[in-house]
């Protein structure tokens, strides 16, 4: 049986590769009909081939809740093995599943969103290689295995936001991804050197046996002279630092907004179901490690929660739909990894999984509106599309609900679950991260309705050459966006029950003074009564409260809205300039990098080496020369001069000694 499982595995992985391998290679050969064909159906065998796994793990119970498989040695170094192969457990297979569906989802929908552009069998060849290196990396069963994973799905990103290499703001954005995410990296590729120093392995299965043994030693290592620092706490921020980087985290977070340069099916599959979630991912893989430094948790908490709220806000004041949508996404993640950092790592896994239909929904929703408007992206110029599409308006409507946490639709069961989670933690931190999770919930309603509003509800303000050929988008839009709306609304009410019944018991590692999730668990008593209950919670009250401000200043009393913006005037400003990260980053440490780099050039190689080391040396050498040379004129008597002057010397010294 095992070996059947590692068959489905190579398949689950082996099939988008070979199909991006076919498009990118031979794309012309095939056309574009045969590029998206390819790369759609091994998408879609890679998904069946996970249900199956799922059905084999949870229905069937054929196989066990761990399976470990190695395929091969890469490389042995001593007695250290660098090795290939699958962890499979509840964790891997609910992402296996979640990052193939979402990935054939977009691989459908790109058919109507890119059938004119020229480098379509290119973008196929993309998207299939980054379903690929996801699930590398979800599926690996050791830190090499999970880096090639991290790394590829980074590659692969930078490809796919500068996919319109033509634009200057394609090329700016992707090299923003690629050296914020090369900062973050860096901290993950230290975090993983000082894994093998502690415990030898790579392997994840050694690693997590170890480490309750190592951890009652408390070993400690010294950063800086006289001041030892946990190895848990140090392991553990280190690794946290690479998931900031890839899951936008503050002060990482940049780069993220900026990736909407890329076409709508990508901004899709970055913040849905692939690379954003990957540092989420990672951080529930390594809880085993995590449970060991209530610090490391601490800081996790702190910055997930930050990155909710602060993110939330500036989502208010956008303009253009796609970045709505990105800095909900930033927010979102925020809830995540605020629920890594009371250790309620399902929780955190749960709204990864809801949030990937959603969001994906509303990127896709929000594509379909810039195709109708002819690719015109500002919510200030569009109003009223309702009546013309009625099919993404109602997709849009359900993903909006589920986003703000409505009760019965997915995101109210991932999302109430997290602030419950929070508000029943004993952690450093917890109760301020609750206040601000929960006031996260308002924002979210009110960024989210306010372009719903904007986009279907306020009047026209196209003009009427746009006007005129509004329409539905084709069926190749609209059907994934309706295949994304069903998991939208019903994968809450499904799924909860498994994670309140220890659903990834065999996965994640919680030590007994941080369960929270048992104490909510005992708590739960069905779907229905969860979401009736939830109509009486805060959170219900805050999304009503932000819908409602929405709808009044921006649907009934549009003045209201203008009128707030010009008193809170310094407060507008700062969200619009998103906290001066940007100038930050571009002016102080870019700036201060290339002033830097143009000292060491002038001053560095051109002053110091150049003129003074290397010319300096010389001109001595020849000016010292210059004067040597006297000493050969050519005349016997002066050379009779200064050997009759060298003994008169030598004899006084002889004399005097």
């Amino acid at each position: 049986m095992q070996v059947n499982v590692m068959l489905e595995c190579l398949i689950v992985v082996l099939a988008p590769l070979i199909a991006a391998i076919i498009a990118g290679l031979f794309g012309r050969v095939i056309g574009r009909s045969g590029a998206h064909w390819i790369t759609i159906l091994a998408v879609a065998l890679s998904f069946f081939v996970s249900l199956h796994v799922a059905k084999l793990m949870f229905f069937d119970k054929a196989i066990p809740e761990l399976i470990n498989i190695s395929l091969y040695s890469w490389a042995k170094i001593e007695n250290l093995h660098f090795q290939i192969g699958f962890m499979i457990d509840p964790l891997s297979v609910l992402m296996m599943c979640v990052v193939s569906f979402v990935s054939w989802m977009v691989h459908i929908y790109t058919i109507g969103y890119m059938q004119d552009d020229p480098g379509y069998q290119r973008f196929f060849s993309y998207i299939s290689l980054f379903t690929f290196s996801m699930l590398m990396l979800v599926m690996s069963n050791n830190f090499l295995q999970l880096f090639f994973g991290w790394e590829a799905v980074g590659v692969v990103s930078y490809l796919l936001i500068g996919f319109w290499y033509k634009r200057e703001s394609a090329i700016f954005a992707n090299l923003k991804a690629f050296l914020v995410n090369r900062v973050g990296d860096m901290g993950f590729l230290l975090g993983i050197s000082a894994v093998l120093w502690l415990f030898g392995s790579l392997d994840y299965a050694v690693v997590f046996k170890q480490a309750p043994i190592i951890a009652q030693t408390s070993p400690m290592m010294e950063i800086f002279n006289g001041h030892p620092w946990s190895c848990f706490t140090v392991i553990c921020i280190l690794l946290f630092i690479g998931a900031m980087g890839k899951s936008a985290q503050m002060p990482l977070h940049v780069w993220l907004p900026d990736s909407m340069e890329g076409p709508t099916p990508i901004s899709a599959l970055i913040h849905a179901a692939t690379m954003v979630t990957a540092g989420v991912f990672m951080v529930a893989r390594m809880s085993p490690l995590f449970e060991f430094s209530e610090t490391a948790l601490s800081f996790v908490l702190m910055i997930g929660a930050a990155t909710c709220l602060l993110m939330g806000l500036i989502g208010i004041v956008q303009n253009d739909i796609k970045r709505v949508v990105a800095y909900s996404t930033l927010s979102q993640l925020g809830y995540m990894v605020t629920a890594l950092g009371v250790s309620a790592y399902s929780a955190g896994i749960f709204h990864l999984m809801t949030h990937a239909f959603f969001k994906a929904l509303l990127f896709l929703g929000a594509g379909s509106c810039i195709i109708a408007m002819h690719h015109e992206q500002d919510i200030r110029k569009m109003g009223g599309l309702w009546k013309y599409m009625p099919i993404t308006y109602v997709t849009m409507f359900i993903g909006s609900l589920a986003l703000v946490g409505f009760p019965f639709f997915s995101g109210f069961y991932s999302k109430d679950t997290i602030i419950e989670a929070v508000h029943l933690s004993e952690l450093p931190g917890a109760e301020i991260a609750y206040w601000v999770v929960l006031s996260s919930v308002f924002v979210t309603a009110l960024y989210s309705f306010r372009m719903f509003f904007l986009v279907f509800h306020t009047k026209e303000r196209m003009d009427e050459q746009t006007r005129a050929h509004l329409h539905e988008s084709p069926a190749v839009v609209w059907v994934p966006l309706v295949l994304l709306a069903i998991p939208s609304v019903i994968a809450g009410a499904i799924f909860a029950k498994p994670l309140f019944s220890g659903f990834f018991d065999k996965s994640i590692f919680v030590l007994p003074s941080h369960q929270v999730m048992s104490t909510l668990a005992s708590e739960y008593h069905g779907a229905v009564a969860m979401a009736l209950h939830g109509f009486k919670a805060p959170p219900f009250w805050l999304a009503l409260a932000g819908i409602g401000v929405a709808w009044l200043g921006y649907v009934q009393m549009p003045t209201l809205s203008r009128l707030t913006r010009k008193i809170g005037s310094p407060l507008y400003t700062l969200l619009e300039r998103k906290y001066g990260f940007d100038e930050l980053y571009q002016i102080v440490i870019a700036g201060g990098t290339r002033a830097l780099g143009w000292l060491c050039w002038r001053v560095g190689d051109g002053v110091v080496i150049d003129d003074v080391l290397v010319n300096g040396s010389a001109n001595t050498v020849g000016a010292f020369a210059k004067v040597v040379r006297h000493l050969q004129s050519g005349y016997v008597y002066h050379y009779a001069f200064a050997m009759i002057s060298g003994l008169i010397v030598l004899l006084l010294w002889l004399l005097l000694t």
